[in-house]
């Protein structure tokens, strides 16, 4: 049987990459195996009591269910802009919420509010009352696909608008800082606006062990077909 050099080649650099392909699908359906375990995790966990010494990791924290004592900073309240509800565009409310005991604030977000019409006229998100209490869940700032440069500094003045939430930025910007994460209002919870949390809809290791199949599959096919090509020559 004689090889030939271009179809050799040919095979030679595609078969390592479907291949790679293949695994790269396997780690990826791990991956969601292993973030659908701790979501699951997260939310059937006791409610945690969220305090200054609380650490930092809002991996491992994420959908945990908590409760927060301490009092609002309603003067200083950021807006999530460009947020989609029942189709129409307006922004996430977050405000911080200064913990007891210490000068450090977890951004509270009360839920989503509309947009006017002109858009240099931002709503005014107001606060009947001060709690001492807030409960809800733990949860990552809203995330964009591209993010675009400048996109993680508030505008001037107050409520500050930004595209993408970033907890050092707005630390230095409200001069305490804040964690890196956001508590997402219980729907039952007072001074709070439209409230529809979910938890993120990503592709189930199913489809990625599918996609791993159809790689390893090409790359049989592949070699099958520069066999009977070679036989055939």
């Amino acid at each position: 049987m004689k090889f030939e050099k271009i179809p050799t080649l040919v095979v030679l650099c595609m078969l390592p990459i479907l291949i790679s392909l293949g695994f790269w699908q396997l780690d990826r359906a791990e991956q969601k195996r292993a973030f659908f375990a701790q979501q699951k995790q997260g939310m059937a966990a006791p409610s945690l009591q969220l305090t200054a010494a609380t650490p930092e990791d809002k991996d491992a924290l994420r959908y945990k269910s908590v409760d927060a004592s301490g009092h609002y900073d309603g003067d200083h309240q950021i807006l999530i802009d460009n947020q989609v509800a029942g189709g129409k565009v307006g922004y996430f409310v977050l405000t911080p919420f200064i913990l007891d005991a210490g000068n450090k604030a977890v951004l509270v977000n009360r839920g989503w509010i509309p947009a006017n019409q002109d858009r240099k006229t931002l709503p005014a998100p107001a606060l009947q009352q001060n709690p001492t209490q807030v409960s809800g869940r733990i949860n990552h700032f809203p995330s964009v696909g591209i993010k675009l440069a400048g996109a993680d500094q508030p505008s001037a003045g107050w409520p500050a608008v930004v595209q993408v939430a970033d907890s050092a930025i707005l630390s230095a910007r409200l001069g305490y800082p804040v964690f890196p994460f956001m508590i997402e209002l219980d729907k039952q919870a007072p001074e709070g606006y439209r409230r529809e949390w979910h938890e993120i809809s990503v592709m189930p290791p199913e489809k990625h062990v599918a996609y791993a199949v159809q790689w390893f599959g090409l790359a049989l096919a592949l070699v099958l077909l520069f066999l009977w090509f070679s036989r055939v020559k």
